[in-house]
């Protein structure tokens, strides 16, 4: 990525001014890391690590000879030595000694990196994920992608992009067709006031393109967007995606192993195109969901979803009602507050919301300064934040029987995070116990999404601003009736209700026997795949964000995504290597694979959220079809390569080329 942090002049005065405040400002851990690969010292570890307090398998924190601090942290004086050491040995524009470390080296720069224990199995997925070593291939690449193994891809979001990236890096030709008018997927549909990402900047970003630039440390919908703008222009992506241009179908011909895939482009032209392999990058959430009210294409005054945010509208001295409780909403609400001359919140279900010190916070310069030039703390910068919103969190989902018995939470870890979410709460409305009432859930923690709080709690304090328990009855020409019986008169109605879960199957896609992947999926209400990426009877489709790969207990959209995109180019690869033209998987490995996601979700708030609960996350039946249940170490595994026990091939004679 470009470097866009002003330096000053070119001199050493500034550059040492510059690494002064850096030192001051950093964190210490990817500083002392910093360190050891600046001066080759490994004592460093020793030093400082024996000062820390490292977490055990089975216990919270084990105290050493040190106060117990919160998990991760450094005690004031280890920073303040870390500081006053990094001032001895750390000059400007220097050269490290140490470049990438073994895994054993790693593992115990890890281990005091993050004040935690960090097994062996964790190195290989926190070296890739922290940007020291690409992808890790497990095909080799012997023989050259064919001209005539052309690889379409559905999508140029997040993971459409991911996929022309290494697409092209392997040598497959591909086309990447994309319906709207630019990339971006969600980042480019989402432009309403305070749209912003909930993941960490610094980790919610391409693991082999590491942005140094971020200005705050969770970024608004703007900056990341501008993010995968840099990303396709550096990679030269534009000239491998049709704009404007919408797959109607794609349709597996037997005859040549091929796929064929309908296209329709703005001005209805429809053409025809033909494929090896078809990757869908759709996401699991791109069509708006529009609650079918009575009246509401009555109603005289503005009524917008925020998936379709009027740019030029202006809500100032505007009546506004906002419908939704989720993330989109609360960040609506906290940004709009001080524009409106009301503000009315109507819930139906409320979230678990938590603080987070960091959100909206801006990256100081000093740090954004050691991001471009301190040796590799971007990377260990990168593996802390990674490592505390990935693994660690894997438990908070889990029901411990016994005691989810006779709590509301579903195991004390989960009741850490419900006991956070109260406390924050109440601490947020001393005087309003009615407002404490109305946003209390009654579902445990984690069965939704946790919502990190932008500042609607403190919006919802002010003077102006009303929550409403309660749904849309009915729209009037002037206003809103809810399901409690109350009116509320509304210039703008704001439709914060997300999007409709939608796993591909807007797109008719026909596989081997006839049979469309939305009557196998049941319109999409009983999604199922092998690794959440395969469908059997669907050779060489690959979807990506499929059923049950979601990361719901931590981390985010992007590790799944370049998991997937690795292990179907691992697959196209092993195609090639072994003359093969297609590979399917067995019905017997998915129904197999289904069984143990099923048995592992049992375990889970997912599937018993401890009160009836509605949720994305859910199909009508009560089944979890997003959250993958496995660790992300674990699916991350499970996809460096194909299972071929698992699957079945089509030879290139069978269909002729």
């Amino acid at each position: 990525m470009t470097d866009i942090i002003d330096t000053g002049t070119d001199t050493t005065t500034d550059r040492e001014t510059l690494l002064h405040n850096a030192i001051a400002e950093c964190d210490p851990a990817p500083l002392l890391m910093s360190m050891v690969h600046a001066t080759g010292d490994t004592g460093l570890l020793e030093e400082f690590g024996a000062r820390l307090t490292i977490e055990e398998p089975g216990n919270h924190y084990r105290t050493g000879i040190r106060p117990v601090t919160p998990p991760g942290t450094y005690p004031d004086d280890v920073v303040a030595d870390i500081r006053a050491r990094a001032r001895e040995i750390l000059t400007p524009d220097l050269e490290p000694e140490l470049d990438v470390p073994g895994d054993e080296l790693f593992r115990r720069m890890a281990t005091v990196c993050t004040a935690q224990r960090v097994d062996a199995e964790f190195v290989p997925i926190l070296l890739e994920q922290a940007g020291f070593t690409k992808d890790r291939r497990h095909v080799p690449a012997i023989v050259t992608p064919p001209a005539d193994f052309e690889v379409i891809v559905i999508g140029a979001g997040m993971v459409g992009i991911n996929a022309g990236i290494k697409l092209d890096e392997a040598g497959f030709p591909f086309t990447i067709f994309e319906e709207r008018d630019d990339i971006g997927g969600t980042w480019h549909r989402n432009t309403y006031p305070g749209a912003a990402v909930d993941t960490p900047s610094h980790y919610y970003s391409y693991s082999f393109e590491l942005n140094p630039n971020w200005s705050k440390y969770y970024p608004t919908g703007i900056e990341y967007q501008s993010y995968l703008l840099d990303v396709v222009e550096k990679y030269r992506l534009r000239e491998h995606i049709r704009f404007g241009t919408r797959v109607r179908s794609a349709t597996w011909v037997a005859e040549e192993n091929r796929w064929e895939v309908v296209t329709e482009d703005r001005a209805g032209t429809v053409r025809r195109h033909r494929a090896r392999a078809v990757v869908t990058a759709l996401g699991m959430l791109n069509a708006p969901n529009i609650p079918d009210v009575p009246g509401m294409d009555g109603f005289a005054g503005t009524v917008v979803h925020t998936a379709e945010w009027d740019t030029e509208l202006d809500l100032r001295g505007k009546r506004v009602v906002v419908l939704g409780t989720g993330c989109t909403s609360v960040q609506v609400v906290a940004s709009i507050v001080d524009e409106v001359e009301s503000l009315d919140v109507v819930v139906r279900s409320p979230h678990w919301l938590v603080p987070e010190k960091t959100v909206g916070g801006e990256v100081p310069s000093g740090e954004r300064w050691a991001m471009a030039h301190l040796p590799y703390y971007d990377r260990w910068f990168r593996l802390r934040t990674y490592w505390f919103a990935s693994d660690n969190l894997y438990p908070l989902p889990r029901i411990d029987k016994e005691w989810a018995a006779t709590h509301l939470s579903a195991s004390p870890a989960n009741d850490m995070v419900l006991n956070t979410a109260l406390e924050y709460l109440q601490k947020s409305f001393p005087d309003r116990p009615d407002l404490v009432e109305k946003l209390t859930p009654d579902f445990r923690p984690y069965a939704k999404r946790i919502v990190k709080d932008p500042g609607f709690f403190a919006a919802l304090n002010r003077d102006h601003v009303n929550l409403h328990r309660a749904s849309f009855r009915e729209v009037t020409p002037d206003g809103v009736l809810t399901s409690e019986g109350e009116f509320i008169p509304a210039d703008v109605i704001v439709l914060a209700t997300g999007f409709r879960l939608q796993f591909t199957t807007a797109i008719e896609i026909t596989g081997r026997d006839g049979r469309t992947l939305a009557e196998l999926w049941k319109g999409g209400e009983d999604p199922r795949a092998y690794l959440g990426v395969q469908v059997s009877g669907f050779p060489n489709l690959f979807v990506t964000a499929g059923p049950n790969a979601a990361p719901n207990h931590g981390a985010g959209h992007n590790i799944t995504g370049e998991e997937q995109v690795h292990y179907l180019l691992e697959c196209l690869q092993y195609l090639l290597e072994n003359d093969h033209a297609a590979m399917d998987v067995t019905q017997s490995a998915q129904d197999e694979y289904n069984r143990r996601v099923d048995e592992a979700l049992d375990k889970t708030v997912w599937v018993h959220p401890g009160a009836e609960v509605s949720g994305y996350y859910r199909n009508s039946s009560g089944r979890a079809v997003v959250p993958c249940p496995w660790r992300l170490v674990d699916y991350w595994t499970m996809l460096r390569e194909p299972h071929l026990e698992d699957l079945v091939f089509l030879p290139k004679e069978q269909g002729g080329n």
